[in-house]
Protein backbone atom coordinates (compact mmCIF):
# COMPACT_ATOMS: atom_id res chain seq x y z
CA UNK A 1 0.00 0.00 0.00
CA UNK A 2 3.23 2.34 -0.05
CA UNK A 3 1.96 4.00 -3.09
CA UNK A 4 4.35 6.70 -4.48
CA UNK A 5 2.95 9.99 -6.46
CA UNK A 6 4.37 10.19 -9.44
CA UNK A 7 6.43 13.52 -9.06
CA UNK A 8 8.06 11.96 -6.48
CA UNK A 9 8.55 8.39 -8.12
CA UNK A 10 9.77 10.25 -11.21
CA UNK A 11 11.66 13.10 -9.61
CA UNK A 12 14.66 13.30 -11.41
CA UNK A 13 17.99 11.21 -10.14
CA UNK A 14 20.73 12.90 -12.29
CA UNK A 15 21.41 16.15 -14.89
CA UNK A 16 20.38 14.00 -17.56
CA UNK A 17 17.02 13.63 -16.58
CA UNK A 18 16.15 17.31 -15.79
CA UNK A 19 13.33 18.41 -18.40
CA UNK A 20 13.07 22.06 -19.88
CA UNK A 21 16.31 23.47 -18.15
CA UNK A 22 19.00 22.97 -20.53
CA UNK A 23 20.40 26.21 -19.78
CA UNK A 24 20.99 25.37 -16.23
CA UNK A 25 22.31 21.86 -16.42
CA UNK A 26 24.72 23.16 -19.66
CA UNK A 27 26.63 25.79 -16.46
CA UNK A 28 26.41 23.29 -13.64
CA UNK A 29 28.31 20.32 -15.94
CA UNK A 30 30.72 22.94 -17.11
CA UNK A 31 31.53 24.06 -13.38
CA UNK A 32 31.90 20.17 -12.44
CA UNK A 33 33.93 19.55 -15.65
CA UNK A 34 36.39 22.32 -14.96
CA UNK A 35 36.32 22.13 -11.35
CA UNK A 36 35.25 26.06 -10.62
CA UNK A 37 32.43 25.39 -8.35
CA UNK A 38 31.51 28.44 -7.01
CA UNK A 39 30.72 29.00 -2.74
CA UNK A 40 26.89 29.69 -3.19
CA UNK A 41 24.28 29.10 -5.69
CA UNK A 42 20.52 30.26 -5.81
CA UNK A 43 17.90 28.84 -7.81
CA UNK A 44 15.34 30.77 -8.85
CA UNK A 45 11.65 29.97 -11.15
CA UNK A 46 7.74 29.35 -9.85
CA UNK A 47 6.81 26.37 -8.23
CA UNK A 48 7.32 22.89 -9.61
CA UNK A 49 10.40 23.27 -12.02
CA UNK A 50 13.17 22.17 -10.63
CA UNK A 51 14.63 24.46 -8.46
CA UNK A 52 14.81 21.93 -5.17
CA UNK A 53 15.76 18.90 -7.36
CA UNK A 54 18.74 20.48 -9.29
CA UNK A 55 20.11 21.37 -5.94
CA UNK A 56 19.57 17.54 -4.81
CA UNK A 57 20.96 16.92 -7.72
CA UNK A 58 24.46 19.17 -7.64
CA UNK A 59 24.81 18.02 -4.19
CA UNK A 60 25.07 14.32 -5.31
CA UNK A 61 27.33 15.47 -7.60
CA UNK A 62 30.02 17.47 -5.72
CA UNK A 63 30.23 14.28 -3.43
CA UNK A 64 30.12 11.39 -5.74
CA UNK A 65 32.55 9.14 -5.92
CA UNK A 66 32.35 7.75 -9.37
CA UNK A 67 31.10 10.44 -11.99
CA UNK A 68 29.76 9.28 -15.17
CA UNK A 69 29.82 12.23 -17.40
CA UNK A 70 29.27 14.80 -14.69
CA UNK A 71 26.51 12.68 -13.56
CA UNK A 72 26.21 11.80 -10.51
CA UNK A 73 26.11 7.89 -10.47
CA UNK A 74 23.50 6.54 -8.75
CA UNK A 75 25.50 3.50 -7.36
CA UNK A 76 28.18 4.56 -4.69
CA UNK A 77 27.44 5.04 -1.01
CA UNK A 78 27.19 8.63 -1.22
CA UNK A 79 24.38 8.71 -4.03
CA UNK A 80 22.34 6.12 -1.92
CA UNK A 81 22.45 8.14 0.91
CA UNK A 82 21.75 10.93 -0.38
CA UNK A 83 18.73 9.63 -2.38
CA UNK A 84 17.58 7.30 1.12
CA UNK A 85 17.97 11.27 2.99
CA UNK A 86 20.67 9.60 5.64
CA UNK A 87 23.50 11.93 3.95
CA UNK A 88 24.80 13.62 6.71
CA UNK A 89 26.97 16.10 4.76
CA UNK A 90 23.85 17.50 3.19
CA UNK A 91 21.27 19.36 5.75
CA UNK A 92 18.55 20.26 4.04
CA UNK A 93 16.73 23.08 5.87
CA UNK A 94 13.17 24.53 4.84
CA UNK A 95 13.67 28.24 5.73
CA UNK A 96 9.77 28.80 6.05
CA UNK A 97 10.10 27.13 9.30
CA UNK A 98 13.00 28.16 11.04
CA UNK A 99 12.92 31.91 10.48
CA UNK A 100 14.39 32.86 13.21
CA UNK A 101 17.85 34.19 13.90
CA UNK A 102 18.55 31.73 16.47
CA UNK A 103 17.84 28.71 13.77
CA UNK A 104 20.20 29.94 11.28
CA UNK A 105 22.93 30.36 14.22
CA UNK A 106 22.22 26.82 15.61
CA UNK A 107 22.66 25.81 11.81
CA UNK A 108 25.88 27.24 10.87
CA UNK A 109 27.89 26.66 14.29
CA UNK A 110 29.04 23.18 12.85
CA UNK A 111 29.85 24.91 9.11
CA UNK A 112 33.58 25.00 10.32
CA UNK A 113 33.63 21.59 11.09
CA UNK A 114 34.75 19.07 8.29
CA UNK A 115 32.47 16.83 6.44
CA UNK A 116 31.93 13.27 7.87
CA UNK A 117 31.53 11.23 4.69
CA UNK A 118 31.76 13.46 1.85
CA UNK A 119 34.18 16.34 0.19
CA UNK A 120 32.06 18.87 0.70
CA UNK A 121 29.38 19.98 3.55
CA UNK A 122 26.49 21.18 1.81
CA UNK A 123 23.76 23.58 3.02
CA UNK A 124 20.27 23.63 0.79
CA UNK A 125 17.98 25.63 2.02
CA UNK A 126 14.40 25.97 0.44
CA UNK A 127 12.19 29.15 0.11
CA UNK A 128 15.30 30.94 1.76
CA UNK A 129 13.24 34.22 0.89
CA UNK A 130 10.78 33.33 4.57
CA UNK A 131 14.08 34.03 6.23
CA UNK A 132 13.85 37.04 8.67
CA UNK A 133 16.11 40.03 8.12
CA UNK A 134 18.13 39.34 11.69
CA UNK A 135 18.50 35.73 9.93
CA UNK A 136 19.97 36.89 6.53
CA UNK A 137 22.61 39.36 8.23
CA UNK A 138 23.34 36.16 10.27
CA UNK A 139 23.95 34.32 7.40
CA UNK A 140 25.81 37.15 5.66
CA UNK A 141 29.63 36.45 6.94
CA UNK A 142 29.75 32.86 6.60
CA UNK A 143 28.21 33.16 3.17
CA UNK A 144 31.04 35.61 1.91
CA UNK A 145 33.46 34.05 3.01
CA UNK A 146 32.91 30.02 3.99
CA UNK A 147 35.24 27.49 4.70
CA UNK A 148 36.87 25.55 1.73
CA UNK A 149 34.34 22.74 2.77
CA UNK A 150 31.03 24.26 2.63
CA UNK A 151 28.77 24.91 -0.27
CA UNK A 152 25.64 26.93 0.10
CA UNK A 153 22.38 26.05 -2.48
CA UNK A 154 19.49 27.92 -2.04
CA UNK A 155 16.27 27.97 -3.62
CA UNK A 156 13.08 30.44 -3.94
CA UNK A 157 9.85 31.08 -5.68
CA UNK A 158 10.54 35.19 -4.81
CA UNK A 159 14.44 36.48 -5.24
CA UNK A 160 12.79 39.77 -4.79
CA UNK A 161 12.49 39.49 -0.92
CA UNK A 162 15.95 38.37 -0.86
CA UNK A 163 18.83 41.24 0.28
CA UNK A 164 20.96 42.20 -2.49
CA UNK A 165 23.92 41.96 -0.33
CA UNK A 166 23.11 37.94 -0.34
CA UNK A 167 22.19 38.00 -3.67
CA UNK A 168 25.65 39.55 -4.71
CA UNK A 169 27.49 37.04 -3.15
CA UNK A 170 25.71 33.71 -5.24
CA UNK A 171 25.33 32.46 -8.53
CA UNK A 172 22.12 33.11 -9.65
CA UNK A 173 20.08 30.46 -11.79
CA UNK A 174 16.53 31.58 -12.97
CA UNK A 175 14.81 28.63 -14.04
CA UNK A 176 12.49 28.87 -16.88
CA UNK A 177 8.28 27.70 -16.86
CA UNK A 178 7.64 24.72 -18.80
CA UNK A 179 6.24 24.41 -22.29
CA UNK A 180 2.85 22.84 -22.60
CA UNK A 181 5.02 20.61 -24.83
CA UNK A 182 7.54 19.59 -22.65
CA UNK A 183 5.41 18.35 -19.97
CA UNK A 184 2.80 16.68 -22.62
CA UNK A 185 6.19 14.35 -23.99
CA UNK A 186 7.39 14.00 -19.93
CA UNK A 187 3.31 13.12 -19.49
CA UNK A 188 3.72 10.41 -22.23
CA UNK A 189 6.81 9.10 -21.17
CA UNK A 190 5.79 8.25 -18.03
CA UNK A 191 2.66 6.91 -18.88
CA UNK A 192 4.24 4.52 -21.80
CA UNK A 193 6.26 3.52 -18.72
CA UNK A 194 3.65 2.86 -16.31
CA UNK A 195 2.01 0.83 -18.77
CA UNK A 196 -1.44 3.14 -18.41
CA UNK A 197 -3.86 4.01 -21.53
CA UNK A 198 -4.17 7.19 -22.43
CA UNK A 199 -5.55 9.64 -24.83
CA UNK A 200 -3.52 12.84 -26.41
CA UNK A 201 -6.25 15.41 -25.97
CA UNK A 202 -6.48 14.77 -22.32
CA UNK A 203 -2.69 14.91 -22.07
CA UNK A 204 -2.77 18.12 -24.11
CA UNK A 205 -5.33 19.40 -21.39
CA UNK A 206 -3.73 18.66 -18.50
CA UNK A 207 -0.31 20.10 -19.89
CA UNK A 208 -2.39 23.20 -20.32
CA UNK A 209 -3.88 23.29 -16.89
CA UNK A 210 -0.10 22.55 -15.56
CA UNK A 211 0.42 26.26 -16.45
CA UNK A 212 4.27 25.96 -16.44
CA UNK A 213 4.88 23.67 -13.38
CA UNK A 214 5.55 19.93 -13.97
CA UNK A 215 5.17 18.91 -10.68
CA UNK A 216 1.60 20.16 -10.91
CA UNK A 217 1.02 18.71 -14.10
CA UNK A 218 2.01 15.15 -12.58
CA UNK A 219 -0.27 15.64 -9.36
CA UNK A 220 -2.87 16.89 -12.50
CA UNK A 221 -2.45 13.16 -14.26
CA UNK A 222 -1.95 11.56 -10.79
CA UNK A 223 -5.83 12.91 -10.04
CA UNK A 224 -6.67 11.78 -14.19
CA UNK A 225 -5.37 8.39 -13.41
CA UNK A 226 -7.58 7.70 -10.27
CA UNK A 227 -10.37 10.10 -11.70
CA UNK A 228 -10.36 7.19 -14.55
CA UNK A 229 -9.85 4.67 -13.07
CA UNK A 230 -6.47 3.71 -14.24
CA UNK A 231 -6.78 5.26 -17.53
CA UNK A 232 -6.66 8.85 -18.51
CA UNK A 233 -9.40 9.98 -21.20
CA UNK A 234 -10.18 13.27 -22.56
CA UNK A 235 -14.22 12.95 -21.22
CA UNK A 236 -12.74 11.85 -17.81
CA UNK A 237 -10.24 14.77 -18.16
CA UNK A 238 -12.63 17.68 -19.03
CA UNK A 239 -15.15 17.05 -16.35
CA UNK A 240 -12.09 16.16 -13.50
CA UNK A 241 -10.98 19.88 -14.44
CA UNK A 242 -14.71 21.56 -14.59
CA UNK A 243 -13.49 23.17 -18.06
CA UNK A 244 -13.70 22.16 -21.77
CA UNK A 245 -11.39 21.37 -24.27
CA UNK A 246 -9.98 23.83 -27.29
CA UNK A 247 -12.70 22.08 -29.92
CA UNK A 248 -15.57 24.40 -28.27
CA UNK A 249 -12.93 27.42 -28.43
CA UNK A 250 -11.98 26.41 -31.80
CA UNK A 251 -15.94 26.71 -32.72
CA UNK A 252 -17.10 29.78 -31.25
CA UNK A 253 -14.41 31.54 -32.84
CA UNK A 254 -14.82 29.66 -36.04
CA UNK A 255 -18.55 30.95 -35.21
CA UNK A 256 -16.84 34.58 -35.28
CA UNK A 257 -15.39 34.45 -38.38
CA UNK A 258 -18.66 33.63 -40.29
CA UNK A 259 -20.88 36.02 -37.83
CA UNK A 260 -22.91 32.86 -37.14
CA UNK A 261 -24.70 34.04 -33.86
CA UNK A 262 -26.95 30.75 -33.95
CA UNK A 263 -23.37 28.42 -34.13
CA UNK A 264 -22.19 30.75 -31.23
CA UNK A 265 -25.24 30.13 -28.40
CA UNK A 266 -25.45 26.63 -29.30
CA UNK A 267 -21.88 25.55 -28.38
CA UNK A 268 -21.81 28.24 -24.98
CA UNK A 269 -25.64 26.62 -24.62
CA UNK A 270 -23.67 22.89 -24.57
CA UNK A 271 -20.57 24.09 -22.57
CA UNK A 272 -22.76 25.57 -19.83
CA UNK A 273 -23.60 21.76 -19.03
CA UNK A 274 -20.36 21.02 -18.79
CA UNK A 275 -18.25 24.23 -16.71
CA UNK A 276 -19.30 26.58 -14.83
CA UNK A 277 -16.21 28.58 -15.41
CA UNK A 278 -16.29 30.52 -18.00
CA UNK A 279 -13.52 32.79 -16.67
CA UNK A 280 -11.31 29.77 -17.45
CA UNK A 281 -13.24 29.68 -21.06
CA UNK A 282 -12.69 33.21 -21.56
CA UNK A 283 -9.01 32.83 -20.85
CA UNK A 284 -8.52 30.28 -23.15
CA UNK A 285 -10.08 32.39 -26.23
CA UNK A 286 -8.12 34.83 -25.24
CA UNK A 287 -4.85 32.13 -25.48
CA UNK A 288 -5.95 31.20 -28.96
CA UNK A 289 -6.47 35.03 -30.45
CA UNK A 290 -3.04 35.45 -29.35
CA UNK A 291 -1.51 32.31 -31.11
CA UNK A 292 -3.53 33.10 -34.25
CA UNK A 293 -2.32 36.58 -34.47
CA UNK A 294 1.66 35.29 -34.14
CA UNK A 295 0.54 32.83 -36.63
CA UNK A 296 -0.60 35.38 -38.93
CA UNK A 297 2.44 37.63 -38.06
CA UNK A 298 4.82 34.44 -38.01
CA UNK A 299 4.04 31.80 -39.67
CA UNK A 300 6.85 29.76 -39.17
CA UNK A 301 5.94 29.55 -35.82
CA UNK A 302 3.05 27.24 -36.25
CA UNK A 303 5.69 24.22 -36.83
CA UNK A 304 6.32 24.61 -32.84
CA UNK A 305 2.23 24.19 -31.69
CA UNK A 306 0.43 21.18 -30.54
CA UNK A 307 -2.83 22.78 -32.60
CA UNK A 308 -1.03 24.09 -35.56
CA UNK A 309 -4.23 22.71 -37.92
CA UNK A 310 -6.79 24.54 -35.46
CA UNK A 311 -4.96 27.73 -35.75
CA UNK A 312 -3.63 27.59 -39.41
CA UNK A 313 -7.84 27.24 -40.23
CA UNK A 314 -8.16 30.22 -37.84
CA UNK A 315 -5.91 32.63 -39.17
CA UNK A 316 -6.70 32.28 -42.89
CA UNK A 317 -10.45 32.69 -41.65
CA UNK A 318 -9.91 36.02 -39.44
CA UNK A 319 -8.50 39.09 -40.44
CA UNK A 320 -5.64 40.42 -38.24
CA UNK A 321 -7.57 43.64 -37.41
CA UNK A 322 -10.54 41.44 -36.19
CA UNK A 323 -8.27 39.46 -34.06
CA UNK A 324 -6.99 42.19 -32.50
CA UNK A 325 -10.82 43.79 -31.36
CA UNK A 326 -11.87 40.23 -30.88
CA UNK A 327 -8.70 40.49 -28.15
CA UNK A 328 -9.12 43.94 -26.86
CA UNK A 329 -12.80 42.94 -25.87
CA UNK A 330 -11.82 39.59 -24.51
CA UNK A 331 -9.35 41.55 -22.39
CA UNK A 332 -11.40 44.33 -21.14
CA UNK A 333 -14.09 41.90 -20.46
CA UNK A 334 -12.06 39.22 -18.34
CA UNK A 335 -11.45 42.20 -16.10
CA UNK A 336 -15.23 42.97 -15.86
CA UNK A 337 -16.36 39.01 -15.79
CA UNK A 338 -16.90 39.21 -12.09
CA UNK A 339 -19.19 42.38 -12.02
CA UNK A 340 -21.80 40.65 -14.07
CA UNK A 341 -24.98 38.76 -12.21
CA UNK A 342 -23.23 35.64 -13.67
CA UNK A 343 -20.42 34.44 -15.12
CA UNK A 344 -22.61 32.88 -17.98
CA UNK A 345 -24.22 35.85 -18.97
CA UNK A 346 -21.07 37.82 -18.69
CA UNK A 347 -19.40 35.73 -21.13
CA UNK A 348 -22.40 35.75 -23.20
CA UNK A 349 -21.90 40.13 -23.16
CA UNK A 350 -18.35 39.83 -24.00
CA UNK A 351 -19.19 37.56 -27.50
CA UNK A 352 -21.97 40.39 -28.16
CA UNK A 353 -19.96 43.23 -28.12
CA UNK A 354 -17.27 41.02 -30.26
CA UNK A 355 -20.13 40.77 -32.72
CA UNK A 356 -21.81 44.42 -32.52
CA UNK A 357 -18.35 46.28 -32.42
CA UNK A 358 -16.72 44.28 -35.21
CA UNK A 359 -16.31 47.70 -38.13
CA UNK A 360 -18.87 46.98 -41.68
CA UNK A 361 -16.66 49.48 -43.40
CA UNK A 362 -13.01 47.66 -42.05
CA UNK A 363 -14.73 43.86 -42.50
CA UNK A 364 -15.47 45.42 -45.83
CA UNK A 365 -11.90 46.55 -47.09
CA UNK A 366 -10.21 44.02 -45.41
CA UNK A 367 -11.94 41.25 -47.83
CA UNK A 368 -11.50 40.76 -51.15
CA UNK A 369 -15.08 40.30 -52.12
CA UNK A 370 -15.20 39.01 -55.90
CA UNK A 371 -18.54 40.71 -57.14
CA UNK A 372 -18.47 44.85 -56.66
CA UNK A 373 -20.24 46.23 -53.61
CA UNK A 374 -23.32 47.74 -53.66
CA UNK A 375 -22.98 51.69 -54.88
CA UNK A 376 -22.82 54.29 -52.91
CA UNK A 377 -26.30 56.48 -52.70
CA UNK A 378 -26.08 59.43 -55.16
CA UNK A 379 -24.91 62.35 -53.85
CA UNK A 380 -26.39 65.95 -54.72
CA UNK A 381 -23.35 68.11 -56.47
CA UNK A 382 -21.27 70.42 -53.95
CA UNK A 383 -22.54 74.27 -53.53
CA UNK A 384 -19.46 76.10 -54.51
CA UNK A 385 -18.18 78.97 -52.00
CA UNK A 386 -15.72 80.59 -54.57
CA UNK A 387 -14.96 79.77 -58.15
CA UNK A 388 -11.13 78.79 -56.98
CA UNK A 389 -12.66 76.82 -54.56
CA UNK A 390 -14.41 73.81 -55.86
CA UNK A 391 -14.56 70.22 -55.05
CA UNK A 392 -12.84 67.76 -57.20
CA UNK A 393 -15.02 65.58 -59.12
CA UNK A 394 -14.45 62.31 -57.38
CA UNK A 395 -15.51 63.66 -53.56
CA UNK A 396 -19.07 64.40 -53.27
CA UNK A 397 -19.69 67.05 -50.47
CA UNK A 398 -22.20 68.81 -48.43
CA UNK A 399 -23.93 71.83 -48.69
CA UNK A 400 -22.74 74.25 -46.62
CA UNK A 401 -25.64 77.05 -46.70
CA UNK A 402 -26.04 75.25 -42.90
CA UNK A 403 -22.73 75.94 -41.74
CA UNK A 404 -21.64 78.74 -39.29
CA UNK A 405 -18.28 79.85 -38.37
CA UNK A 406 -17.22 79.40 -35.01
CA UNK A 407 -14.29 79.99 -34.30
CA UNK A 408 -11.09 81.37 -36.21
CA UNK A 409 -9.25 77.88 -36.50
CA UNK A 410 -13.16 76.63 -37.53
CA UNK A 411 -13.06 79.39 -39.81
CA UNK A 412 -9.99 78.67 -41.48
CA UNK A 413 -11.41 75.12 -42.92
CA UNK A 414 -14.94 76.18 -43.21
CA UNK A 415 -14.44 77.58 -46.84
CA UNK A 416 -14.49 74.60 -48.30
CA UNK A 417 -17.25 72.56 -49.19
CA UNK A 418 -18.31 70.51 -45.67
CA UNK A 419 -18.05 67.33 -47.12
CA UNK A 420 -14.10 67.81 -47.00
CA UNK A 421 -14.72 70.41 -44.33
CA UNK A 422 -15.22 67.16 -42.38
CA UNK A 423 -12.85 64.70 -43.87
CA UNK A 424 -10.39 67.35 -42.46
CA UNK A 425 -11.30 67.59 -39.26
CA UNK A 426 -10.87 64.14 -38.82
CA UNK A 427 -7.67 64.31 -39.84
CA UNK A 428 -6.58 67.27 -37.76
CA UNK A 429 -8.09 65.83 -34.63
CA UNK A 430 -5.89 63.03 -34.53
CA UNK A 431 -8.91 60.60 -34.08
CA UNK A 432 -8.34 56.70 -33.62
CA UNK A 433 -9.64 53.46 -32.90
CA UNK A 434 -13.48 53.25 -32.42
CA UNK A 435 -13.80 57.13 -32.17
CA UNK A 436 -12.26 57.19 -35.89
CA UNK A 437 -14.61 54.77 -37.04
CA UNK A 438 -17.78 56.56 -35.39
CA UNK A 439 -16.44 60.08 -37.06
CA UNK A 440 -15.90 58.28 -40.01
CA UNK A 441 -19.81 57.08 -40.13
CA UNK A 442 -20.96 60.65 -39.34
CA UNK A 443 -21.48 64.02 -41.93
CA UNK A 444 -21.68 67.40 -40.31
CA UNK A 445 -24.98 69.16 -40.23
CA UNK A 446 -23.96 72.39 -38.45
CA UNK A 447 -21.16 73.69 -36.60
CA UNK A 448 -21.36 76.76 -34.37
CA UNK A 449 -19.73 78.60 -31.13
CA UNK A 450 -21.64 76.44 -29.17
CA UNK A 451 -22.96 73.08 -30.43
CA UNK A 452 -21.63 70.43 -33.40
CA UNK A 453 -24.39 68.76 -35.03
CA UNK A 454 -23.33 65.56 -36.73
CA UNK A 455 -25.48 63.25 -38.71
CA UNK A 456 -25.45 59.34 -38.26
CA UNK A 457 -26.89 56.74 -40.28
CA UNK A 458 -28.75 54.57 -38.49
CA UNK A 459 -27.36 51.45 -39.67
CA UNK A 460 -24.23 52.55 -37.87
CA UNK A 461 -25.82 53.63 -33.85
CA UNK A 462 -24.05 50.37 -32.23
CA UNK A 463 -20.68 53.12 -32.89
CA UNK A 464 -21.92 55.13 -30.37
CA UNK A 465 -20.26 54.18 -26.65
CA UNK A 466 -20.17 56.23 -23.95
CA UNK A 467 -15.86 56.38 -24.44
CA UNK A 468 -16.31 57.04 -28.09
CA UNK A 469 -18.21 60.14 -27.71
CA UNK A 470 -16.39 61.90 -24.49
CA UNK A 471 -13.02 61.34 -26.94
CA UNK A 472 -14.84 63.00 -29.65
CA UNK A 473 -15.99 65.75 -26.97
CA UNK A 474 -12.43 66.24 -25.83
CA UNK A 475 -10.98 66.33 -29.82
CA UNK A 476 -13.71 68.74 -30.67
CA UNK A 477 -12.74 71.12 -27.39
CA UNK A 478 -9.28 71.59 -28.41
CA UNK A 479 -9.86 71.43 -32.56
CA UNK A 480 -12.33 74.68 -31.62
CA UNK A 481 -10.47 76.32 -28.79
CA UNK A 482 -14.22 76.10 -26.90
CA UNK A 483 -16.34 73.61 -25.03
CA UNK A 484 -18.89 72.67 -27.67
CA UNK A 485 -21.84 70.45 -26.89
CA UNK A 486 -21.48 67.11 -29.35
CA UNK A 487 -25.30 66.20 -30.77
CA UNK A 488 -26.00 63.16 -33.03
CA UNK A 489 -28.76 62.82 -34.94
CA UNK A 490 -30.10 58.83 -36.15
CA UNK A 491 -31.27 59.76 -39.54
CA UNK A 492 -31.16 58.11 -43.11
CA UNK A 493 -28.17 59.62 -45.28
CA UNK A 494 -28.77 61.67 -48.28
CA UNK A 495 -24.80 62.46 -48.64
CA UNK A 496 -21.58 60.37 -48.44
CA UNK A 497 -19.90 59.88 -45.20
CA UNK A 498 -16.15 59.67 -45.16
CA UNK A 499 -16.46 56.12 -44.75
CA UNK A 500 -18.47 56.15 -47.97
CA UNK A 501 -15.95 57.67 -49.10
CA UNK A 502 -12.89 55.96 -48.82
CA UNK A 503 -15.03 52.73 -49.62
CA UNK A 504 -15.60 54.55 -52.95
CA UNK A 505 -12.31 55.28 -53.93
CA UNK A 506 -11.17 52.26 -53.25
CA UNK A 507 -13.28 50.76 -55.45
CA UNK A 508 -12.37 53.28 -58.21
CA UNK A 509 -8.92 52.36 -57.65
CA UNK A 510 -10.01 48.61 -57.90
CA UNK A 511 -11.44 49.37 -61.53
CA UNK A 512 -9.02 51.62 -62.61
CA UNK A 513 -6.36 48.72 -61.69
CA UNK A 514 -8.54 46.02 -63.42
CA UNK A 515 -9.15 48.42 -66.79
CA UNK A 516 -5.63 48.66 -66.55
CA UNK A 517 -4.90 44.90 -67.02
CA UNK A 518 -7.60 44.03 -69.84
CA UNK A 519 -6.01 46.92 -71.82
CA UNK A 520 -2.03 46.01 -71.32
CA UNK A 521 -1.14 44.93 -74.74
CA UNK A 522 1.22 41.95 -72.98
CA UNK A 523 -2.30 40.45 -71.20
CA UNK A 524 -4.12 40.79 -74.69
CA UNK A 525 -1.74 38.86 -76.50
CA UNK A 526 -0.95 36.57 -73.54
CA UNK A 527 -5.03 36.24 -73.94
CA UNK A 528 -5.28 35.81 -77.32
CA UNK A 529 -2.05 33.30 -78.19
CA UNK A 530 -1.43 31.33 -75.12
CA UNK A 531 -5.55 31.22 -74.11
CA UNK A 532 -5.09 32.51 -70.93
CA UNK A 533 -7.70 34.29 -68.20
CA UNK A 534 -7.45 36.51 -65.48
CA UNK A 535 -8.77 35.07 -61.96
CA UNK A 536 -11.11 36.92 -60.90
CA UNK A 537 -10.40 39.19 -57.23
CA UNK A 538 -6.54 38.54 -58.47
CA UNK A 539 -5.89 42.09 -59.24
CA UNK A 540 -5.24 44.64 -56.30
CA UNK A 541 -4.31 48.01 -57.25
CA UNK A 542 -1.10 49.60 -56.21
Amino acid sequence: MNYQVLARKWRPANFTEVVGQEHVVKSLTNALAHNRLHHAYLFTGTRGVGKTTLARILAKAINCENLQNFNPCGVCPICVAVDEGRFLDLIEVDAASRTKVEDTRDLLDNAQYAPNQGRYKVYLIDEVHMLSGHSFNALLKTLEEPPPHVKFLLATTDPQKIPVTVLSRCLQFNLKRLLPEQILAQMRFILAQEAIACETPALKLLARAADGSMRDGLSLLDQAIVYGAGTVMLTEVQAMLGTVAQQPVADILQALASQDVAAIFQTIHEMADLTSDFSDVLAQVLQVLHRVALAQYVPGLLSQDFDAEMLADLAAKLAPEDVQLYYQIGLLGQRDLELAPDPRSGFEMVILRMLAFKPVALATATAKPVARPAAVPPVPPPVAVAPSLSAPPSQPAMPTSAITVASPVAEAVMTSPSGDQWVDMIAAMRLGGMTRELANNCVLERLDDTSCVLRLDPGHVQLRGAVAEEKLQKALHAYCGKPVKLVFNAEKMTVATPAMQLLKEREDRQQAAVGAINADSNVQALKDQMDARILSGSIEPV
